[in-house]
């Protein structure tokens, strides 16, 4: 830890959006220091994507196998859980952050452990554990930059809390399979983890009030629906959970807590070892001082298109010298669009502490225009579901003039290639207006190393009549894109 107090930048929060945020400070000519109280790397790197994609990824190349004839053959068994556990393990460092620590180390970029909370206009304490006496108020001469993420959020059912509920968390780093899991919500986490442990052997029950994965095409919700009870998944839809309980001891290796016995709201009780609650997040701000400047403590942060905070009124806050980047500002929960912010916000604070230029016009180098309308994600299933920008359904609010495209990826010839049976389909979206692609889904084994060409031409605005000049090389899945050209036509 430096004996240094004052800076030119503090970050709060050492996940990847934090070290993104102080490092192009840094590169930009500012001195940094970001402030954690857990470890350096933060959510993504420990409990969320690194190990739960190590999670899926071994069932996700069994499967593959499975669907080739010839490799179907040499699969004799099921995936090793140990060996999946361990590889996590090493995935993520066994949950120490040395690696992460000498990285900043190299960057320049300061660190102090501890608790920081917002105690006026650029000015944070520091509590190191529970010692008043080692508390550190540090100083910014520039900017603060709140990246602390989200926590994830237990619904309020009686006995939930105390049966000692999973969260992603105990999902990601779990290291034993359950025999019976309830997973609750309808989400990504509640997908993918359910995904996971039924490829590990446990007898997943998915309780949703709504639908599957309903923030996407409704194909896609359907097609991994159809693939998770295949593998033996229960889904049971309509249904909430009225009460939690705890009904019997442990009782050997598949129950190290004993039965719970959930209560569900039509009056039915479901028996099981685990419960993941998977039903949303929440803003990683409480007790951060904020009412101290004037906003809600607990509160997600408001920003603008630079990512500094907004007032109440809709202002921007102060002078502009306080920044919230990442999940806590609520705009796209997702890494990788944190840190598309984090890389333009750290800029940005360079560029106005030294009195450069700032680009924040729409697509400029200093604003997260992206974020609005051209958003990638993949989701780990199988199938795996690859999106970017709107849904038919969100260009249609838009109030946008759309034409839907839809086509069988399996009808592809490089699909027949790729697997045995290859299930899949694929949707692009057009504004008939200025003949531009605003939204693309595809669902399919193996779609999530093929989004990225759909986001180039959605952030790009390529015409129709451009990508037609784009021609995929043949046999590949990615001869998709000919066929929905097809589809659709060409402009005149």
């Amino acid at each position: 830890m430096s004996e240094q107090t004052e800076y030119d930048v503090i970050v709060i929060g050492a996940g990847p959006v934090g070290e993104n945020v102080a490092d192009r400070a840094v590169q930009g000519g500012l001195s940094a220091v970001i402030v954690e109280h857990q470890l350096v790397g933060g959510e993504c790197s420990y409990w969320a994507c690194t190990p739960s994609k190590a999670l899926l990824r071994p069932g996700s190349v069994r499967r593959a196998a499975l669907s080739v004839p010839g490799a179907r053959e040499a699969v004799t068994g099921g995936v090793d859980a140990q060996a999946v556990f361990a590889r996590r393990n090493e995935l993520v460092a066994d949950w120490h952050d040395d690696g992460q620590v000498g990285w900043l180390d190299g960057a320049g970029i300061d660190l102090h452990r501890g608790h920081g909370r917002l105690t006026g206009v650029r000015t944070v304490e520091v509590l190191a554990g529970d010692d008043p006496a080692g508390t550190v108020t540090l100083t910014a001469r520039h900017a603060v930059a709140i990246c602390t993420g989200t926590t994830a959020t237990v619904p309020d059912i009686p006995g939930l809390a105390e049966i000692g509920v999973w969260t992603s968390r105990e999902a990601t780093s779990a290291q034993y399979v359950p025999d019976r899991l309830a997973v609750i919500g309808g989400g990504v986490v509640a997908a993918e983890m359910a995904t996971v442990f039924a490829g590990l052997g446990s007898a997943v029950t998915l309780l949703l009030r709504g639908g599957l994965l309903d923030r996407l095409e409704p194909f896609a919700g359907d097609l991994v629906a159809a693939s998770l009870e295949s593998a033996g998944v229960t889904i049971r839809r309509g249904v909430g959970v009225a009460r939690a309980e705890r009904v019997a001891p442990p009782a050997g290796d598949g129950s190290p807590h004993g039965t719970v016995r959930l209560t569900l709201d039509n009056g039915e009780t479901l028996d099981v070892d685990e419960v993941l609650a998977a039903t949303g997040r929440s803003a990683s701000s409480r007790g951060m001082g904020l009412q101290s400047v004037g906003l809600s403590d607990g509160s997600w942060l408001t920003v603008d298109d630079t990512m500094r905070v907004l007032d109440t009124d809709g202002s921007v806050l102060g002078d502009g010298w306080l920044y919230a980047v990442g999940d806590i500002n609520h705009r796209v929960l997702l890494t990788h669009q944190g840190k598309y912010q984090a890389r333009a916000a750290g800029d940005v604070i360079a560029a106005r502490a030294k009195g450069g230029v700032v680009h924040d016009d729409p697509w400029g180098s200093h604003v997260a225009t992206a974020d609005h309308a051209a958003v990638p994600q993949v989701v780990f299933t199988d199938p795996e579901i690859g999106s970017v920008g709107l849904t038919a359904a969100e260009a249609q609010r838009a109030g946008l003039p759309v034409r839907v495209i839809d086509y069988q990826i399996g009808d592809v010839a490089g699909a027949a290639l790729h697997a045995k049976g290859y299930t899949g389909q694929a949707r692009m979206v057009v504004d008939t207006d200025r003949e531009v692609i605003v939204g693309v889904t595809l669902v399919g084994p193996d779609v999530g190393e093929l989004i990225h060409a759909a986001t180039v031409a959605v952030v790009g605005e390529v015409p129709i009549s451009r990508l037609w000049h784009a021609v995929p090389s043949y046999p590949t899945i990615s001869e998709i894109w000919l066929r929905l050209l097809e589809t659709y036509g060409r402009p005149t």
